[in-house]
């Protein structure tokens, strides 16, 4: 939770940086939306650990979690002062191609679809997995290609 915080202070702090520099934001409209679903998925998993408890912790999984954890860094570090929880959009500069953006398109989306798959399996609660995973999936279906759209007007 700490961690997520953190992120979103992080991330808050690059917007208005961005913005400042004259960037543009798509999809304003459903970043509520993922705010909504990203709490409701931590509530959820704390109280499945409330009701549940710890007895059945997935071990290789705590590993996986954390192999994750550290795709992050990279993820953060490749964007930098771009990395933001928003589709902002620089007019002039150019694509990031660093790091995991070498590779292949939307890692950070990959990342948080894991993560979102994962916390839970750890704990056994694969309803939480699979029931956020889906919903998660819906909204980053929609989010991709109001990225992909925004990006196609540089």
């Amino acid at each position: 939770m700490a961690q997520r915080l953190g992120e979103l202070v992080y991330a808050r702090a690059n917007t208005r940086r961005l913005l400042a520099e004259g960037g543009q934001e798509f999809g304003a409209g459903h970043y509520p939306l993922f705010a909504i679903l990203h709490g409701a998925w931590l509530m959820a998993l704390a109280l499945w650990l409330i009701f549940v408890g710890l007895e059945n912790v997935i071990w290789p999984l705590v590993a996986i979690y954390g192999a994750l954890q550290l795709f992050r860094v990279w993820i953060l570090i490749s964007l930098g002062k771009r990395w933001t929880t928003r589709v902002i959009i620089l007019p002039d500069a150019p694509l990031v191609r660093a790091g995991p953006y070498r590779f292949f398109s939307h890692p950070n989306y990959w990342l948080v679809c894991a993560e979102i798959a994962v916390l839970p399996l750890i704990f056994n609660a694969w309803p939480l997995a699979l029931a956020f995973s889906v919903l998660n999936a819906a909204l980053l279906f929609h989010r991709i290609r109001v990225e992909n759209d925004a990006l196609a007007q540089l």
